[in-house]
């Protein structure tokens, strides 16, 4: 019995040792990019304080980067579009922490915390875990660890924008969407998967040069919507699998 119980415990001491390790590499990832960030915020007219405040309260990269774009193409005229932007590449966090919801539990400060680092990130790390705990873990984990890496790299970068030059010529502003892409890449297991993630980006592409900043991606997130509700190319796939696993 004591050897059995021994066993599972070292089981779940390594379970927990790899979210660890998962979540402190994706947040030390993420977190590289706010150089990227901070560099370009400034390039765009911010302060190094107006880029750290943008950074603390809105913590979205996808947002903060769309509203950065935006103001600097436009000035202080572009404004209003640069928030509707941001707003609009934020509506997706909503959807994350209705997802998160059951997984953080209760408590007013544990909800007002994890709201804060409901991230892309956090979210990706929590639900590919195998257990609620260990989900659990691999959130607070990764979306801890980038909200301080994120805020300390950004006055990094922010401090260093005017040292660093154009940041574009040193690839900085896909470093993001090559995170993301990171990301996403182990997920592709399922002809499903593949086909959202494909169809997805065509129509991002296609609505880029016609519709507003942030509206492409809300576009194409209705692709997965769909196909996902009405489970198109998911249940050949599925059946391969049990196929594969009775095998």
């Amino acid at each position: 019995m004591r050897s059995a119980n021994r066993t599972e415990a070292d089981v779940a001491t390594r379970a927990a040792r790899e979210v660890w390790r998962e979540g402190l590499g994706v947040a030390i990832a993420t977190s590289a990019y706010g150089i990227s960030f901070g560099a370009l915020a400034v390039a765009s007219g911010l302060d190094v304080w107006q880029t750290c405040v943008l950074s603390l309260v809105m913590f979205t990269g996808g947002s903060q980067f769309a509203f950065i774009g935006v103001l600097g193409a436009g000035g202080l005229a572009a404004l209003p579009s640069a928030i509707a932007s941001a707003a609009l590449l934020g509506v997706r966090n909503v959807a994350y922490g209705m997802r998160m919801s059951s997984l953080i539990g209760d408590g007013f400060w544990r909800r007002t915390a994890a709201a804060q680092v409901t991230i892309d990130e956090s979210t990706a790390v929590a639900i590919s875990q195998e257990s609620p705990a260990l989900g659990r873990l691999g959130f607070w984990i990764t979306g801890l660890g980038v909200f301080i890496g994120w805020n300390l790299t950004t006055l990094a970068g922010a401090l260093l924008g005017d040292v660093l030059g154009d940041p574009k010529s040193w690839g900085l502003d896909a470093a993001a969407a090559a995170a993301f892409l990171a990301l996403l890449w182990p997920r592709l297991k399922q002809r499903q998967a593949i086909a959202v993630g494909v169809a997805a980006a065509v129509v991002a592409a296609a609505l880029t040069p016609v519709l507003m900043p942030g509206m492409p991606v809300l576009v194409a997130a209705v692709v997965a919507i769909v196909v996902g509700w009405f489970n198109w190319l998911g249940r050949d796939g599925d059946a391969a699998s049990v196929k594969e696993a009775a095998s």
